[in-house]
């Protein structure tokens, strides 16, 4: 049995032409392989590449994903699910409708005697970055979501969000790759004070700038990003060993389940 982590899927996303129903798949494919053994599933943010909610009206498609992730809650399975900074305007359509347990903030979870701190990654940490930082208040302001889903059809705002989506980095010809900067990455310097403010925390788990790799801050807490899926899809498996301190935390290529 295992826990797994997955992050920054961007269904809906076209990527370089690409069909974006062939990542759906995909994702789909990797919901049912990891069903059998799964004891809870962890989605960390920007599984949609746009999501805006209505209060009787939710995005077209994705019958597959939210299927799947239906039937993982009705057998008892939890999956909890990070609002990213591109799902982020979600309202009660995935707890009502399909059972899981949805958090806008950051939570820690006890998962086989390890303590592991779960979020997106957005905003953690100061990126230097002002302009983002103002978009991103915008983007969370609870006023402009009523205003928007009280003013704008929709078809608009579903037209807005492909917009957006495509003059971010996710829709640019470079590619999605990220040079991780170690120590001066935002959530590196965020873990490190966290990690001294909490020195029980085993894990922190996040995606958000994907880019799959695992850090190690000292000699017991590891920052885990757990990548993408638009070119290297991949996850985080925790499980029990007989080697070790008993727990094992890997990061996964899919579909070759090569360890990254």
């Amino acid at each position: 049995m295992a826990y797994y982590f997955a992050s920054d899927v961007h269904l809906g996303l076209s990527y370089r032409d690409e069909d974006p129903r062939e990542r759906e798949r995909l994702f789909v494919a990797w919901l049912d392989a990891i069903e059998a053994d799964c004891e809870g599933l962890f989605l960390a943010g920007d599984i949609f590449d746009f999501w805006f909610e209505y209060r009787r009206v939710v995005p077209k498609g994705f019958a597959r994903t939210l299927g799947r992730l239906a039937a993982f809650c009705d057998r008892g399975i939890p999956v909890h699910f990070f609002v990213g900074n591109h799902d982020l305007w979600i309202g009660d359509y995935f707890a009502t409708e399909i059972g899981m347990t949805v958090h806008t903030t950051p939570e820690v979870f006890e998962l086989y005697g390890k303590r592991i701190f779960v979020a997106h990654g957005d905003g953690l940490g100061k990126s230097g970055d002002w302009k983002y930082t103002v978009l991103r208040r915008i983007f969370h302001c609870r006023w402009l979501r009523r205003v928007a889903a009280a003013g704008l059809h929709p078809n608009t705002m579903m037209r807005f969000g492909r917009w957006w989506s495509s003059h971010n980095r996710h829709g640019r010809t470079e590619g999605v790759a990220h040079v991780f900067r170690g120590e001066e990455e935002p959530i590196v310097r965020f873990a490190r004070v966290y990690a001294a403010d909490h020195p029980e925390t085993d894990y922190l788990v996040c995606g958000h700038i994907h880019t799959p790799i695992v850090h190690r801050l000292g000699s017991r807490c590891e920052v885990v990003i757990l990548g993408e899926w638009i070119e290297r899809p991949a996850y985080a498996r925790l499980s029990q060993t007989t080697e070790g301190d008993g727990v094992r935390m890997e990061l996964v290529a899919w579909p070759t389940g090569g360890s990254l």
